[in-house]
């Protein structure tokens, strides 16, 4: 029995979303919309030219507030002015490259950013819900061949990494201080891997590196092409945002832990494997090439151990990394081809949800 995003459980429901703007944001902004739910998106202005916020029209359906994180009366105020009853905390500096260029942002927006938006919540007294979304790269990186469980040791080679295992030691101390009784909300973190979809344009990531390379009929250069990550499309961690939602919602403290979000182990693949692939299917001439400039540390292997979402919430992938490679191909020769981007999203996500 897989576990379902039930529709007619967030018909209504009063949904606070940070980051919506940004890739993965926009993605659930436009499915929780198309449940019914009753969404307020607090997040800084979309992060690329193009962006899917805008490409998608996703402010359409929202109630969209640019603001920081990083000002806790504003998160506050907006916060309480709404009045949730879920929180989904995803506003984030989200990319390792950037984190070495920029340590003391990067702290500034998953630690003390974090610690805000729980401020924020406890500020919220109908709020029954809070979902802090982190990163595969919290935990200690071992290289090792397995999977890491939800009980493994935080850490982080560079300052992203190390900045979200902080943000999920902020998210345990919050849950035992102040959201720990029947009368407060349930806590939770969720942990993905390296997800991938239509729509991300963001510096320094392998899918829109291959995709920007493609369009201007270029090789792809590629840095790495051993480093093995746990792959995802968009929609996999979000349905499991949302499942672990309902279940906080539906039967509080039972559930409010930290919850990995990953792919089957056979889709966890090196990079190769999915440059080839994508080359294959977008054919008109795309190819790619081994960068050979020396480059800043980047992990290289990581797989995360879903046996606990499966067990508990269960909760497992639905779409191949060869399914998740062929939407994103087919999402974005649409989008180069002027189709309706808000059309074209809700029609995968429709596809993922009946899959």
């Amino acid at each position: 029995m897989k576990a379902e995003v039930s529709p007619a459980f967030w018909q209504g429901k009063k949904v606070f979303l940070t980051g919506h703007t940004g890739f993965k944001g926009s993605w659930l902004a436009l499915w929780l919309q198309s449940m019914g739910a009753k969404v307020k998106g607090f997040a800084l202005e979309a992060p690329t030219q193009p962006a899917l916020f805008n490409e998608a029209k996703v402010a359409m359906g929202v109630e969209s507030e640019i603001g920081d994180i990083r000002n806790l009366n504003a998160i506050t105020e907006s916060m309480k002015a709404f009045d949730p009853e879920i929180l989904i905390h995803m506003a984030a500096q989200p990319l390792v490259r950037l984190s070495y260029r920029e340590p003391v942002e990067t702290y500034a927006t998953n630690v003390m950013g974090s610690v805000h938006v729980l401020e924020a919540a406890r500020q919220c007294p109908n709020l029954r819900a809070i979902v802090n979304v982190t990163t595969d790269k919290c935990y200690e990186n071992r290289e090792w061949e397995w999977g890491y469980r939800e009980n493994e040791p935080m850490g982080g080679h560079d300052p992203y990494s190390n900045s979200k295992g902080c943000s999920e030691l902020v998210t345990a101390a919050y849950r035992s201080s102040f959201f720990n009784s029947p009368d407060t909300a349930a806590l939770a973190s969720a942990r993905a891997g390296n997800v991938i979809g239509g729509g991300d344009w963001a510096e320094d990531r392998l899918i829109p590196d291959i995709l920007r390379a493609f369009e201007n009929r270029q090789p792809v250069v590629i840095r790495n092409p051993l480093a093995t990550r746990p792959w995802q499309h968009v929609l996999e961690p979000l349905s499991g945002y949302l499942v672990l939602a309902e279940h906080l919602y539906c039967k509080g403290n039972t559930f409010a832990q930290g919850w990995n979000f990953g792919p089957s182990d056979e889709d966890v693949q090196p990079v190769q494997w999915i440059l080839d692939h994508m080359v294959e299917r977008w054919g008109q001439g795309a190819s790619w090439r081994l960068d050979t400039s020396p480059q800043p540390h980047e992990a290289q292997l990581l797989k995360l151990d879903i046996s606990k979402a499966r067990a508990k919430l269960k909760w497992l992938p639905r779409w191949s990394l060869a399914q998740a490679l062929d939407s994103i191909v087919d999402w974005h020769q649409a989008w180069l081809a002027g189709a309706d981007i808000q059309q074209k999203t809700l029609n995968q996500i429709n596809q993922y949800q009946s899959h």
